[in-house]
């Protein structure tokens, strides 16, 4: 787990990009129907702005909520490492699905132009993107990239 505000940053980057962009292709391919190169193509091509989207709304809104929520409920300090990475993550988790769901809704309603529908898109995304991104959160993107942040950047080596 990060240990600074340096850390948390880099970490965040880390995490936002592998979620991001798995997301991204996870609902573009259910959009789409199925997987394809076309699938990679669109998902890559509105990967930059959802990034940014959610970078902002981890970075200074989601990150201290859940944080926040699962140290007062949830984890003490002395708590095992794994019991605070397990309901940190699903702390993110659940707010992050829910921002960037409406994202994706947004998304649909610029492309289409049927704004009347955006409600029932953001509500209808919210499950289907909740089943894939938790599971997913906790078994290989959270994983990995503590593998790879910490072995990139040693406990003590980031001040």
């Amino acid at each position: 787990m990060p240990q600074n505000k340096r850390e948390s940053l880099i970490y965040t980057v880390l995490m936002c990009f592998v979620m991001v962009f798995w997301m991204s292709m996870y609902n573009v391919t259910l959009h789409m129907g199925g997987p394809s190169f076309d699938v990679l193509r669109e998902g890559w091509l509105g990967f930059p702005i959802a990034y940014i989207y959610a970078m902002c709304f981890d970075w200074f809104l989601v990150s201290k909520l859940a944080k926040g929520f699962a140290f007062r409920f949830l984890v003490k300090p002395e708590s095992s490492t794994l019991r605070k990475v397990i309901c940190i993550s699903t702390c993110m988790v659940v707010p992050m699905v829910i921002v960037m769901s409406l994202y994706g809704g947004l998304e649909v309603c610029v492309r289409t132009g049927e704004w009347g529908q955006l409600g029932m898109i953001w509500l209808t995304n919210i499950p289907k993107n909740f089943i894939m991104a938790l599971p997913f959160q906790l078994l290989i993107a959270g994983p990995i990239v503590r593998k790879v942040f910490r072995s990139a950047f040693p406990v003590g080596s980031v001040q």
